[in-house]
C-alpha cells in the first residue's frame, strides 16, 4: 500500500547520511579515514592497572589504566599512543601519533597527529603536526601548530 520512499521528509537522501564505509558511525568512525589504517597496539595497560613512573615504548600504546609519570615513544615516527576514555595521565606526552579519549594533564607533542575524542580533556598545551577535534573535546591550554617537516 505504502511505497518506500529514498529520500527522507527533508529531501536529503538516505545516500548522505551515511557514515563513510569502513566507519562504525559518525561517533565510532572519527579516528580514522577511510585512507588511513588503525593503528597497531603491541602494548595494553588494563583498566585496573596503575603506572608510577615514566614509559618508553615502541609501536602501539593503548592505554584503558593510569600513568603518573611521562610517556615516550622510542625513536618510532610512526608509533601511536591511544588512550580510552577511561584512562588517564599526568605528565608530559611525547609520542608521534595520539588518539585520545580520556584526560592528559601535561603537555602533549605529537610530530605527526592528534585526534581528539568527544570524550578528551587536555590540561595543558598541545603541540601538533595535525589535529583533528570532535565536539565535546577540552583543551585547557594552547595549541601550538608544529612545522611541517621537509
Amino acid at each position: 500500500m505504502w511505497r518506500r520512499c529514498r529520500r527522507l521528509s527533508c529531501g536529503v537522501s538516505r545516500r548522505l547520511l551515511r557514515a563513510p564505509r569502513g566507519s562504525k558511525g559518525p561517533i565510532g568512525g572519527l579516528m580514522f579515514t577511510r585512507d588511513s589504517k588503525p593503528p597497531r597496539i603491541d602494548t595494553l595497560i588494563g583498566k585496573a592497572a596503575r603506572v608510577h613512573g615514566d614509559i618508553e615504548f615502541q609501536g602501539g600504546l593503548h592505554l584503558d589504566g593510569h600513568i603518573s609519570g611521562g610517556v615516550r615513544a622510542v625513536e618510532a615516527p610512526d608509533a601511536t599512543l591511544s588512550v580510552s576514555a577511561t584512562g588517564s595521565i599526568e605528565g608530559p606526552v611525547d609520542v608521534a601519533n595520539v588518539v585520545l579519549e580520556g584526560t592528559v594533564k601535561g603537555d602533549i607533542h605529537a610530530t605527526e597527529r592528534v585526534v581528539l575524542g568527544p570524550t578528551a580533556r587536555v590540561e595543558g598545551n598541545v603541540y601538533y603536526g595535525v589535529i583533528e577535534m570532535t565536539l565535546g573535546a577540552q583543551i585547557m591550554g594552547k595549541l601550538v601548530r608544529l612545522a611541517p617537516k621537509v
